[in-house]
């Protein structure tokens, strides 16, 4: 298998598939509680489209996978995509984001059809407060949705919280002592102010040094994880003595870690974005539809790929929402 370098040297090997841009919660930092434009049916690629781009690039070092949204358990039949991405040569490990309200009901048959582990969104562990967080009042247990995936074989199982001081903060506590027992990975990642944020500024983000330091309060020492954590992202990961889970942390503002990039977007519409919060991207689905080869444009596009994101400076790369590109 080829290996695809960027302009930077940076080994592109990791492919986030958003597969809607709808999704069941409104969360405070991710979407507009009206909602947005919502893309046409028309305009969303099929999964055998999605099949298609992926069975293209994975010859060109595309191993690794992530199933986002939106809310990428509310595409109906999504066990049908995950088992036809894990038929393709060269795919090595997919994984599932998702806020966790279906987990109960689907963990198994996505992990039967060849998913390989997920991460939950749990921004709180309290009922009043996750409907509050959310909009939406779902009945979301978010110990629940972590048994089921576990049931399941899904493993590991992450927790990702975002962090919003005023808000959840004063649950980073109970969040670590979760790891204390159940061999959960909770990973606290630092607030990015982006779009419509229901009033979310830069005093609400706690940066990752507060939050290790408010996490060993709880439970003790932290020490770097000593065994690996199966995953393709940038979190920095540590463990309580004897602990069966870790903590870690995600630093897109206070430390950021594009200088290790590994990782491009498909949207659920079909543009490869290289940047999160990057103005470059480029549209697969037409050419796709069209019978052309995407190698070509994927090389081009990874020529292209910027050095780091400008979020410092509040240049988002024209994003809504995070819902858009699945984080």
């Amino acid at each position: 298998m080829t290996t695809s370098l960027d302009q930077f040297g940076r080994s592109i090997e990791y492919l986030r598939i958003s597969v809607t841009d709808r999704c069941n919660f409104r969360c405070v930092y991710c979407m507009p509680l009206e909602g947005l434009d919502w893309l046409p049916k028309g305009d969303i690629l099929s999964y055998e489209e999605i099949t298609e781009v992926v069975t293209q690039l994975a010859p060109l070092g595309l191993k690794r996978l992530r199933i986002t949204g939106g809310e990428p358990t509310i595409r109906p039949q999504l066990e049908k995509l995950i088992a036809m991405l894990k038929a393709i040569p060269g795919v090595e490990d997919i994984a599932l984001s998702t806020n966790g309200v279906k987990l109960p009901v689907m963990a198994a048959s996505l992990a039967a059809a060849g998913l390989d582990r997920v991460n939950i969104s749990a921004d709180s562990l309290r009922p009043d407060r996750i409907k509050a967080i959310a909009r939406r009042d779902l009945g979301f247990d978010p110990v629940g949705a972590l048994r089921a995936a576990a049931a399941a074989g899904l493993d590991p199982v992450k927790y990702n919280v975002v962090v919003m001081r005023g808000i959840n903060d004063d649950e980073i506590g109970d969040f670590a002592r979760l790891t204390l027992d159940h061999a959960v990975h909770v990973r606290f990642i630092e607030l990015m102010p982006v779009g419509e944020m229901a009033g979310l500024t830069w005093e609400h983000v706690v940066p990752s040094d507060e939050v290790l330091s408010r996490a060993s309060e709880a439970i003790g020492a932290l020490e770097p994880s000593s065994g690996p954590v199966m995953g393709n992202g940038p979190a920095k990961y540590y463990r309580a003595a004897g602990a069966p889970g870790t903590i870690g942390v995600i630093t897109p503002m206070s430390h950021t870690y594009c200088g290790t990039c590994n990782r491009v977007r498909l949207t659920a519409d079909g543009r490869l974005r290289t940047c999160l919060y990057g103005d470059h991207e480029v549209n697969l689905r037409d050419p796709l539809r069209s019978g052309e080869r995407l190698e070509p444009l994927f090389i081009q596009a990874l020529a292209n790929k910027p050095k780091e994101h400008n979020l410092l400076q509040m240049q988002v790369g024209g994003l809504k929402a995070l819902s858009q590109v699945g984080g």
